[in-house]
């Protein structure tokens, strides 16, 4: 062993030692947190120097294949900073958010030292195998970083230096980190002031055009302090549905919104973070002065603002509305949101994009992909619904792929047509798709991207013409990190990203009411008093709590007869003369009820709190309120820690 790597080693052992009491004014605070979390947390032994771990080409090929589309992106983001930092020496590194090198460009003539030393394709950095590092420390931090020769932990690593900087995806997720590294550079760690800036640079030039490839098509907002920048190199990119509603943003604006709300911004109005109407927008899509581009964010901040509009719609003329398919146009009442979503819907409808509808429990999904099916030209052909949630695990393949007679014990002598078969030649919905078991999804991607379908028991695949409809009230994305979904599953689905407002958000409310009691041929009668009571609730059940609450005041009033405050359900008597729409929504650990396990802030289960509380715990009304299985409901009951209350 060098003395230069012995006396690293008990420097290390020195300032990681909880009773040493060392501040030591000459290592960054990072990197001595990170050397703590290396030999408390990952139990990494400061003697033990290692070589650099490459992983063999096939597993380099895996990693590779999960961001394949993002790594033609950032290739030109390589290729860029190598030709700044290539002649100094450097090599250029591109890591996925597991620490493995994905992509890499270096000296030919230096090769066989690169590898030695790690600076090579499929080189393992992550932070719990190859400690303080550039790469991942970047990862376990979230933040762009220097570490210089004897930064780093491993004494095998002492002669480099190396800087990265984290990108992250539109959704808030570290998604890769760029790494520029040397052999061997000057001592002193402020050599590499330059290196770090132009890797932040680049990371965020590579976040950029990844997050413009999301988006290409939803309203993109570009943003700067400075009104000379906002269109050529903004600092902050957040992307808009149709509706208005936040489904995207870079890291800087992720930070920058968070800390003005105090919270996660995804789902959220625009109208909620900007000093700014959204009907205005339009006119931030065409040149004008600076000063005149001012917008200020809700808590003061003041930026430039520059609108990029969706390449299918030129935006704020008459001619942008289509006339809506008639299945269509009888969803909605005049609300703008939800209008908005169908004049995506109707330019949808005669394609055969997969379609993805997410929004709360009731809110209308089924209803919209019929509608969906019914304005396509597979309108005369079956649309088969399938609920993911609803179906036995245990079943599930023999109700999708069908079997043939004997494939197993229990199993119809004549065999069975699955319902994928089923939907031959029209429209295969499938509803609450985050609940389909993962063993599933991989069957379901085949059929997919194959459109043939393998029967349990058969030995030859069979060909299948359907589109499909998907739809969920669950945080996919959230579901994909947590590695409940699969993420070329949600993609396929994904094509196009359909969201309803939830009823207590909608405008044309009284118009549903309306229609909901005309489709009574009795006559019953609603009075002012009853109406305002039901536009006043806040309706956590969606469009099936509110037909529910109007069957039983229907029953109530009789044939013929006036619904009046009596004759409404207690339930929404109860939240309307106690609290405002908004407010009357529960909170978990209140004391009939709680939800410890989950976060308290989620709607999936705060909506089913709601439901539960208002049924007095009745899990066979809740299950057919919300239309699903009771074993469902249970499920979830215990996923999100819900218990009766005591």
């Amino acid at each position: 062993m060098q003395t230069a790597q012995s006396e690293h080693i008990h420097e290390v052992i020195r300032l990681v030692d909880p009773h040493a009491g060392i501040a030591g004014p000459d290592i960054d605070p990072l990197i001595r947190e990170s050397w703590s979390r290396c030999v408390h947390q990952h139990k990494l032994d400061p003697t033990r120097m290692q070589e650099a771990i490459i992983l063999p080409s096939q597993r380099v090929r895996e990693h590779r294949e999960r961001i394949e589309e993002f790594l033609s992106i950032a290739r030109h983001g390589l290729e860029a900073i190598h030709q700044q930092v290539g002649d100094l020496g450097y090599c250029v590194l591109l890591a996925d958010a597991r620490g493995v090198t994905v992509d890499y460009l270096g000296d030919l003539r230096l090769d066989p030292d690169l590898r030695r030393t790690g600076l090579y394709l499929g080189s393992d950095w992550n932070e719990h195998l190859a400690g303080t590092c550039a790469i991942g420390t970047a990862i376990a931090t979230g933040q762009a970083l220097v570490v210089h020769q004897t930064d780093h932990f491993d004494a095998t690593h002492i002669p480099l230096t190396c800087t990265a900087a984290p990108i992250y995806d539109p959704l808030g997720h570290l998604t890769a980190v760029l790494d520029i590294s040397a052999l061997t550079s000057p001592q002193a760690k402020n050599s590499q002031h330059l290196a770090l800036q132009l890797v932040k640079l680049y990371a965020h030039r590579v976040e950029s055009a990844n997050f413009l490839r999301w988006f290409r098509s939803d309203w993109v907002l570009k943003l700067h302090p400075s009104p000379e920048f906002v269109e050529i190199s903004p600092d902050y990119l957040v992307a808009l549905d149709a509706g208005g509603r936040v489904v995207g943003h870079n890291r800087a604006a992720q930070l920058l919104l968070e800390d003005a709300h105090g919270s996660c911004v995804l789902g959220l109005a625009f109208e909620q973070l900007f000093e700014l109407r959204l009907n205005d927008l339009g006119r931030y899509l065409r040149a004008m002065p600076g000063e005149r581009r001012a917008v200020a964010l809700r808590g003061g901040t003041r930026l430039f603002l520059h609108a990029i509009a969706p390449p299918s719609r030129v935006v704020a003329h008459a001619t942008d509305v289509i006339d809506l398919p008639s299945p269509l146009a009888a969803l909605s009442g005049g609300d703008a949101a939800l209008d908005q979503q169908l004049q995506r819907a109707a330019r949808l409808a005669e394609t055969e994009v997969s379609v993805l509808v997410t929004g709360e429990t009731g809110s209308g999904k089924e209803y919209l992909a019929r509608a969906l099916h019914a304005a396509s030209p597979r309108r005369d052909r079956a649309f088969v619904a399938v609920n993911c949630a609803a179906i036995p695990e245990t079943l599930i393949e023999s109700e999708l792929f069908g079997h043939l007679p004997g494939a197993f014990s229990g199993a119809a002598p004549k065999g069975k047509r699955g319902l994928v078969q089923e939907a031959d030649g029209g429209t295969l919905f499938l509803d609450e798709i985050g609940d389909m078991p993962l063993a599933m999804q991989a069957r379901l991607l085949r059929v997919l991207a194959e459109r043939e379908v393998l029967p349990i028991g058969a030995t030859r695949a069979i060909k299948v013409d359907v589109r499909v409809l998907a739809a969920t009230h669950a945080d996919l994305p959230a579901r994909v990190r947590e590695g409940r979904f699969r993420e070329d599953l949600y993609y396929r689905l994904a094509g196009a990203h359909l969201t309803l407002p939830p009823l207590r958000r909608r405008r044309d409310l009284a118009w549903l009411v309306g229609r909901f009691l005309s489709t009574s041929a009795d006559g019953t009668q609603l009075d002012p008093a009853a109406e305002q009571r039901l536009l006043a609730y806040a309706w956590p059940g969606n469009l099936r709590e509110l037909r529910n609450a109007l069957d039983f005041a229907r029953a109530m009033a009789g044939p013929g007869g006036t619904i009046g405050l009596p004759e409404l359900p207690e339930s929404v008597l109860a939240a309307t003369s106690a609290a405002a729409p908004e407010a009357a929504e529960p909170t978990a650990g209140s004391g009939d009820g709680a939800s410890p396990a989950g976060s308290p802030q989620s709607p999936e289960a705060m909506l089913l709190l709601q439901y539960l509380r208002a049924s007095r715990w009745n899990i066979s009304a809740v299950a057919h309120q919300m239309g699903l299985a009771r074993m469902t409901v249970y499920r979830r009951m215990r996923r999100w820690g819900i218990r009766p209350p005591t």
